[in-house]
């Protein structure tokens, strides 16, 4: 079963799909997608269920053909909030960074952010059904290793342009070997247990 319309035209017109990447890594921010679909391109679903390739081209098309906008919540908010909060944070940054004001969010997970400008509903697994939360997977993700792969130019060695600051060997060895980075997410346990062990 692919994504499609359906559960958007039950809602207000002018319905935005949101959508997050990056919860789980222990480097680097989190980021939201919020997207209001014109037009389903061919072959939107949920990001982790498609190639780079493929994601790649569906950015170019969503961004092309679609209102969207964009939000980040950094490191030092990460911390600062917990990543929960730091994510609702990114959401609502998204939301507000669309051109037209929505009538409607559905977001992805079974939890809405506080503060929305507008009525929203969870949607559990919703990029997997509402073709609005697949688009803003896609958009999130793709900005957000793009965002890491930059990151990984000037602090090579943790392998962020492939693993994406989540904590696969490579990574674990990098901090090893190299240390905690300031895009290292300090409250995670990982890089917690190493600062520790340093004092």
């Amino acid at each position: 079963m692919k994504p499609d319309l359906t559960i958007e035209l039950q809602r207000p017109s002018l319905c935005c799909g949101i959508d997050e990447a990056g919860r789980g890594p222990w480097a680097g921010p989190v980021v939201a997608a919020a997207v209001i679909l014109r037009e389903i391109p061919n072959g939107v679903n949920d990001s982790k269920k498609l190639s780079v390739t493929k994601r790649n081209l569906l950015f170019q098309q969503i961004t092309a053909t679609s209102m969207f906008g964009i939000g980040l919540a950094s490191v030092e908010e990460i911390d600062a909030l917990n990543i929960l909060q730091a994510t609702f944070l990114a959401m609502r940054r998204a939301l507000a960074a669309l051109p037209t004001k929505p009538a409607f969010a559905l977001i992805d997970g079974n939890r809405v952010p506080l503060d929305l400008p507008c009525p929203a509903e969870a949607i559990v697994m919703g990029d997997t059904r509402c073709a609005s939360i697949a688009a803003a997977s896609i958009l999130a993700k793709v900005t957000r290793d793009r965002i890491m792969a930059e990151l990984s130019q000037s602090h090579p060695g943790y392998g962020w342009e492939s693993n994406m600051g989540y904590g696969v060997p490579a990574h674990a060895a990098g901090l090893k070997q190299l240390g905690v980075t300031p895009h290292h997410r300090r409250t995670f346990k990982p890089i917690h247990n190493i600062l520790w062990k340093a004092k």
